[in-house]
C-alpha cells in the first residue's frame, strides 16, 4: 500500500525551528523525485523545496538559507528542517513524489495537483504569540 505521511507540524513562534518528515511506505524513495509544497490559508499552493531521486536538492528563493531538504534512505523519509520560522509560514505542508520527470510547479491554485504519482495529506504549522 503507497503512502506518502507527513508529521512534524506544530505550533511555534517567530524564530523557532520545526522538522518536517515525510515517511514513504509502498515504494522507494530514493526511486522518485519528491517535493515539499506550503499552503498557507487562502494563498495558492507554492514549492519549497525537492530532492531528486539522484539526491539533487533545490529550495526556493523565499526559503533558501531557512529551510533545508534532506533524505534518510534507511528511514525511507524525505525531512524538511526548517529554521528561523516567519509567520508567513503557517500552513499545511504537503509532500508529493513523481517518477521519472523533474517537479516543475512552483506554484498552483491548490494541492494537491494532478501530474504527480502520490501526495501525503499535509502536516499543519502554526503560529503562537
Amino acid at each position: 500500500d503507497v503512502q506518502l505521511v507527513e508529521s512534524g507540524g506544530d505550533s511555534v513562534q517567530d524564530g523557532g525551528s520545526l522538522r518536517l518528515a515525510c515517511k514513504v511506505s509502498g515504494f522507494t524513495a530514493a526511486e522518485r523525485n519528491i517535493a515539499w509544497y506550503h499552503q498557507a490559508s487562502g494563498k495558492q499552493c507554492e514549492k519549497v523545496a525537492d530532492i531528486s531521486s539522484d539526491g539533487v536538492t533545490y529550495v526556493g528563493y523565499y526559503w533558501k538559507g531557512r529551510f533545508t531538504i534532506s533524505r534518510d534512505n534507511a528511514e525511507n523519509t524525505v525531512y524538511l528542517q526548517m529554521d528561523n520560522l516567519k509567520s508567513e509560514d503557517a500552513g499545511m505542508y504537503y509532500c508529493t513524489a513523481v517518477r521519472g520527470k523533474p517537479i516543475m510547479v512552483a506554484l498552483s491554485p491548490d494541492c494537491p495537483f494532478s501530474g504527480m504519482d502520490y501526495w501525503g495529506k499535509g502536516t499543519r504549522v502554526t503560529f503562537s504569540t
